[in-house]
C-alpha cells in the first residue's frame, strides 16, 4: 500500500448527501471517508461499486473512481473489476436486501473464491429505498408493508453466511460507534481477500429503532463488547466482565465472582485458521452474550485474483502466448469459403 499523506476531505465529492436526515448510513460515510484517508492509498487508487438500495447511493459520494450498478449485482461487477485491474482497490457497499436477497448468491461465491474486495454490508433489516418491504435479515413475525400481518421466515444471520462460504475476514461495528466503524474498515482493507464489514445500520423512516437493544447508551458497555485481536475479551462499563470457556461453550461472567479471575478470560485471536471460536463470537446476540463488535475473523488465505494471474502468467510462458489471437489459433485451425 502507499504512504501519503490523505485527509477525510479528499475522499469527498461534490456532491450533496441525498440520505433522510439522521440515517445511519451518514455516519458510516464518516468512518469511511476517515479510513480511506488512514490507509493512504490516493482516491484515484480506489474504486467504490454499489448495488441498488439507500446504501448504494454511497458511490456519489466519494472522490473516487465508482459504479452505481443494477439490483444485486455488485459483488459480480467488483469481482471482474479487480481482476481486471489488481492494482486498484475495491469497495463494495450493499445493503441486507441488495447484499443477501437478489444478490446472495454472488455474496457468496466472492468470499468462497477469496476475491480480494472490501464488503461494507448495511444490515437495518428494512427495505428502505422501496419503501419498507421486509429483507432477508428481518425477524420472524416482523410487520412490514409486504408482511402486514408479520414474516412467517426466519432471517440470514450474516456472520453464519460468512462463514459458510468460508470467509476469512468478518467484523461487524454499528453505526454509531464511529471509531469502531472506522478501526475494521481499516483492517479489512488491509486484509488480502475478500472481507466483510457487517455495520448495523439505522432506519429512520421505516425501521426506527431496530437496533436500540445494542446502541442504546444506557446498556450499550453491557450488551455489547469490542473485540481486538490480542486482548482480553472484556465489557461491561468497567470491563468488570469477561468472556470465558464453559466447556465447547462460551460464557459471560463477573470478575471476581464465583470465583472467576482475569485470568480465567479467554484473548482473542483474530488470526487462528480454526473458524470455531470465530464462529461463536460471531454468533453472540446481546443476550447471554454480548454482540461482538470489531475484528473477529481476519485469516490469510489464497487470494483468488492473485492466483489466477500467476496461472495465466505460466500459460502465457509454457504455451509462448502474447496476445488473446495467439491463443485462438493455437490448435487446429481452417478456413471457410
Amino acid at each position: 500500500m502507499e504512504n501519503k499523506t490523505f485527509t477525510a476531505a479528499d475522499f469527498k465529492s461534490d456532491q450533496s448527501v441525498r440520505w433522510c436526515p439522521g440515517c445511519g448510513d451518514h455516519a458510516i460515510l464518516n468512518s469511511l471517508h476517515k479510513a480511506m484517508a488512514a490507509l493512504g492509498i490516493a482516491p484515484e487508487k480506489t474504486a467504490v461499486i454499489s448495488g441498488i438500495g439507500c446504501s448504494s447511493r454511497l458511490p456519489y459520494y466519494m472522490n473516487t473512481y465508482g459504479f452505481h450498478t443494477i439490483h444485486g449485482r455488485a459483488a459480480a461487477i467488483a469481482t471482474g473489476y479487480k481482476i481486471a485491474r489488481p492494482d486498484m482497490t475495491v469497495w463494495q457497499v450493499s445493503g441486507d436486501g441488495d447484499g443477501l436477497a437478489i444478490g446472495g448468491n454472488h455474496f457468496i461465491h466472492a468470499l468462497r473464491r477469496n476475491i480480494d474486495i472490501n464488503i461494507l454490508l448495511f444490515n437495518n433489516k428494512i427495505y428502505g429505498l422501496t419503501k419498507g418491504q421486509y429483507s432477508p435479515t428481518s425477524d420472524r413475525g416482523f410487520v412490514s408493508k409486504s408482511s402486514p400481518y408479520g414474516t412467517v421466515e426466519d432471517p440470514f444471520i450474516p456472520a453464519e453466511l460468512v462463514f459458510g462460504a468460508r470467509g476469512q475476514f468478518f467484523a461487524r461495528a454499528i453505526d454509531v460507534e464511529l471509531e469502531i466503524s472506522r478501526e475494521v474498515m481499516e483492517a479489512a482493507a488491509r486484509h488480502r481477500g475478500a472481507s466483510v464489514v457487517e455495520v448495523l445500520q439505522n432506519c429512520v423512516i421505516f425501521n426506527h429503532g431496530i437496533h436500540n437493544f445494542f446502541t442504546d447508551k444506557e446498556y450499550r458497555a453491557e450488551r455489547t463488547i469490542h473485540l481486538r485481536h490480542g486482548e482480553k475479551m472484556l465489557f461491561g462499563k468497567d470491563n468488570e466482565r469477561g468472556i470465558v470457556a464453559d466447556g465447547f461453550s462460551l460464557k459471560a461472567v463477573t470478575i471476581g465472582q464465583d470465583g472467576w479471575t482475569i485470568d480465567d478470560v479467554l484473548v482473542h485471536d483474530a488470526h487462528t485458521p480454526s473458524n470455531f471460536l470465530h464462529q461463536q463470537l460471531a454468533m453472540m446476540d446481546g443476550h447471554d452474550l454480548p454482540l461482538a463488535l470489531g475484528v473477529i475473523r481476519d485469516v490469510e488465505s489464497p487470494v483468488y485474483n492473485e492466483a489466477l494471474d500467476q496461472q495465466i502468467a505460466e500459460v502465457r510462458a509454457k504455451k509462448n502466448f502474447s496476445s488473446l489471437r495467439d491463443m485462438a489459433l493455437a490448435g487446429d485451425t481452417w478456413t471457410v469459403r
